[in-house]
């Protein structure tokens, strides 16, 4: 029967006393000297006995352990002191009273089992404290584990390890079964040894590298001592055999032979080089970089064709020409590899397609798809502002600080010979004192001649015929033509409000997501709210302020919810207070359009900026005829070709005056001014020339111009009305600011293949050769308005 016991407590914070272990105790501490006093005031004879308990986060365990006060006194640092030694595990119960401030509580002693089949485990324990007690050097402690005989005395020994938590000692108190004790320190021997064993590693290596570099460095020095007294010998230069490592190493890069040659050259001259000469630095320099190139490390490209067309449709939402080219460009290469056939004309088959677009529509971003399509490396090089040639070629040798141009160090960080390198805006370099560095380009991106590209740094060749180069541009008009001749053109127009939905949905909203600290849920954007906001709150081509606005939905959404003041999910009615009122809906933008043409004299015409499509309004009126004003005055900030087509139109309204009843006589005592808003924007081009034409023949007519109506086009001498650009985007910004009715050229008409078939459901879309059907469609049906005298 389990003996009855009540005895004081003795709390242990962060402290775990196992039987069979001997500790000693401050009495500073109020509780410690509670309990023993406690104990010793009981008087029940013999040594005073206490409960130890581990306390660990103000909690204790059912099980303490029976303590008996050894001896008292003073410890090593001068404070008194108990020395306790525990004897058995006891199973704690109520509380009760007793003498002194110590609290009092019953218990019974556990017993401990005997367990059948312990030495195997006890004897695997043993050794595995043995193998952690000479890894720290303890070897006085090994002899006393090895006298231990009972398992279960062995199993408590674990409560001296200081590797083992103090959670995990509590978990020792509590578990009584000794096989259990015993299978728990084993496996936390093993770990710990295991820790060891990769530390003893760790440490070995380390001293073995310090050994080592203390080994070639002494080597060395000595080398150099006997090379320098033979150079003296020989009346020679002091010797290094610093050149002869650097032939070696060449010698085992396996380079392409006219490198290796001019490599070994370069060794060569080093050698004969004194310490002191500056040459030796730029050699040594340009043998590291010779030797750190990746002459002939390519990726292997991936084939599956179709699994590289899900990579890039699940990156990017539309911009199905670039798409096609990759995979085009893909299966030819599959096809070639499949037929063994290699490179042709000693040149592989690289490429270089130029993203021409307005800002946010992807084009930077889909270089790193299309790497990742392919299974090769990416690298991006900024152009932005570079207006060093050498940037792109390379400095000369000769000069301080001299470096390899931007297009060797890219094929250095990718690693291999075969990477896809995007020149990222390529239109904003520019050209100065220094050179001009678009016509450093013109050797890189020639797909005829790069594969002997020679950097003024390296003066090696370099293949750079296997580089698979994209370029991107906002604007086509700031690249040479030479340069853009080169590159095969492939334009993105920006997105349709569908497609803008699914970009948000599908990659915008989940990025902002994470980056506001939410998780999917927290916060739902339904695809209406989506749609209001690419719609209502954002217009542009790309995407970008779609981005800003949905980012700030979810900030204000997380700071609500911070506050307490959340309502989840977000929903259309919950913009407004999230991103104010709706700034471009499309009845706001027409009624704008019928407020501008309620007059006559304003047109709306239809341009393509560096941001994709815009509306803008041609804004015409007459002099009066007793100011004595003549001639023609052109504001707007427009260019020679776009004052040329106002120019044009006056000339053809008053040559066929009569034939379009219009009163044009007057016109050489009135003076005609025409303006295109804004007037702070820089326009040219010649496809407003309709517009300006409707505008001119609207003022002299008296009828206004229909306000859903935009139109564009090229007109001439004769009424004829011209092929433009940029058709595509165009139309996307006329439906984006509620236009319904569009006028374009007949020569354009092969343009509309390529806008989204939801676009032009939308729209009704007129194809003219002549400005008199421009005019029957624009213009509002003859009234009793007439022009003002």
């Amino acid at each position: 029967m389990s003996e009855k016991l009540t005895v004081p407590v003795l709390p242990l914070d962060d402290a775990v006393v196992l039987p069979g272990m001997v500790v000693p105790l401050e009495l500073g501490d109020g509780e410690v000297r509670a309990a023993i006093e406690a104990a010793r005031a009981a008087g029940r004879g013999g040594k005073p006995r206490v409960l130890l308990v581990p306390r660990s986060d103000g909690k204790y365990p059912a099980i303490g352990v029976l303590g008996v006060v050894e001896q008292e006194g003073r410890l090593p640092g001068g404070e008194q002191g108990a020395v306790v030694r525990a004897v058995s595990r006891v199973r704690i119960g109520t509380g009760t009273t007793g003498p002194g401030a110590a609290l009092w509580v019953e218990g019974t002693v556990v017993e401990i089992p005997e367990a059948a089949g312990a030495e195997k485990p006890a004897k695997e324990y043993k050794g595995l404290v043995q193998a952690i007690l000479q890894h720290r050097g303890s070897w006085q402690l090994v002899d006393i584990i090895q006298q231990i005989d009972d398992p279960s005395v062995l199993a408590d020994q674990a409560g001296y390890a200081p590797y083992i938590t103090v959670e995990q000692k509590i978990q020792l108190l509590e578990t009584v079964d000794v096989l259990e004790r015993l299978d728990l320190v084993i496996g936390w021997a093993r770990d710990h040894l295991a820790e060891l064993d990769v530390a003893e590693t760790i440490r070995k290596d380390v001293q073995e590298g310090i050994d080592k570099q203390q080994r070639e460095f002494l080597l060395k020095q000595q080398l150099r001592a006997v090379r320098k007294e033979l150079a003296e010998l020989n009346g020679d230069a002091e010797g290094d055999g610093e050149e002869e490592d650097y032939r070696a190493r060449i010698e085992a890069a396996d380079l392409p032979e006219k490198v290796e040659k001019a490599a070994l050259k370069e060794v060569d001259k080093l050698e004969r080089s004194s310490e002191a000469s500056p040459e030796g630095g730029w050699i040594r320099t340009w043998l590291d970089t010779v030797l750190e190139m990746p002459w002939n490390e390519r990726t292997e490209d991936s084939y599956d064709i179709a699994g590289a067309r899900e990579v890039l449709d699940a990156d990017h939402a539309g911009l199905d020409d670039v798409k096609e080219r990759i995979i085009e460009y893909l299966a030819v290469r599959k096809r070639r590899a499949e037929r063994g056939l290699g490179a042709v004309g000693g040149r592989r088959s690289g490429a270089v397609l130029a993203l021409a677009g307005p800002p946010g529509v992807g084009k930077t971003s889909l270089g790193e798809s299309i790497a990742r399509a392919m299974g090769r490396s990416f690298v991006r090089v900024a152009l932005g502002g570079v207006r060093d040639e050498a940037e792109i070629r390379g400095h000369r040798r000769t000069y301080v600080g001299a470096l390899p141009g931007r297009i060797v160090r890219a094929v250095k960080e990718a690693g291999s010979m075969n990477p896809v390198v995007l020149l990222d805006e390529i239109d904003k370099v520019g050209a100065d004192y220094r050179g001009d560095p678009t016509a450093a380009l013109l050797e890189v991106l020639d797909p005829a001649q790069n594969h002997t590209f020679r950097d003024h740094y390296l003066e090696v060749e370099l293949d750079l015929s296997d580089v698979l180069f994209l370029a991107t541009a906002n604007s086509l008009e700031t690249i040479p033509g030479p340069l853009l001749d080169r590159m095969e053109l492939v334009t993105l127009d920006g997105y349709t409000e569908a497609e803008k939905v699914v970009i948000a949905r599908d990659h915008l909203l989940p990025r902002q997501l994470e980056k506001a600290g939410l998780e999917e849920g927290d916060v739902v954007l339904p695809e209406e709210s989506l749609r209001l906001i690419a719609g209502e709150y954002t217009r542009e081509a790309g995407v970008r302020s779609l981005e800003r606005a949905i980012a700030r939905v979810l900030r204000k959404a997380t700071a609500k919810d911070a506050l307490g003041e959340a309502e989840l999910p977000v929903t259309v009615e919950d913009l407004v207070p999230y991103l104010g009122r709706p700034r471009f809906t499309p009845e706001v933008s027409l009624k704008e359009s019928e407020r501008r043409t309620a007059v006559p004299g304003v047109a709306t015409g239809l341009a393509v900026t560096g941001t994709g499509g815009d509306v803008l309004y041609v804004e015409a009126s007459l002099a009066d005829a007793e100011t004595g004003d003549t001639g023609v005055t052109l504001t707007g900030q427009l260019g020679d070709v776009m004052k040329e087509s106002a120019r044009i139109a006056l000339s053809y309204l008053r040559s066929r005056g009569a034939e379009l009843e219009l009163p044009v006589g007057d016109l050489k005592n009135r003076g005609v001014h025409v303006h295109v808003p804004a007037g702070a924007v820089p326009k040219d081009g010649p496809s407003a020339g309709v517009t300006m034409t409707t505008a001119l023949a609207s003022l002299l007519s008296g009828r206004p111009v229909r306000a859903d109506v935009a139109m564009t086009g090229e007109v001439s001498l004769t009424g004829r009305v011209l092929p433009i650009g940029g058709v595509k985007q165009k139309l996307l910004a006329a439906h984006r600011a509620g236009i319904t009715t569009v006028v374009i050229p007949k020569r354009n008409e092969p343009d509309l293949d390529d806008v989204p078939a939801e676009v032009l459901s939308e729209l009704t879309v007129h194809a003219v050769t002549d400005v008199r059907e421009v005019l029957g469609i624009a213009l509002e049906a003859a009234t009793a308005r007439t022009v003002a005298a």
